[in-house]
């Protein structure tokens, strides 16, 4: 089962609470927004999570004070 983290950019303000806690998976632009890292360069505002994300990622939901994150989970594999 995978899981994605969609980061709402109309409600973030760039606290970096989840780049903290997403460090592998999350840097941030000039601004301080959260942007997925990817292997191919692009930005994005969607990260696909390792199994051994997924705490991380729940606990960034929890914390973010804006809800602009979003845990999706793919059980169709």
């Amino acid at each position: 089962m995978s899981a994605e983290l969609e980061i709402d950019w109309t409600r973030c303000q760039g606290r970096g609470l989840c780049i903290e806690l997403l460090a592998t998976d999350l840097t941030s632009d000039p601004w301080g927004y959260p942007l997925a890292r990817r292997a191919d360069g692009h930005q994005s505002g969607t990260v696909i999570l390792a199994e051994d994300q997924r705490e991380a990622a729940d606990e960034a939901v929890k914390m973010c004070p804006l809800s602009a994150l979003k845990l999706r989970t793919n059980t169709h594999q």
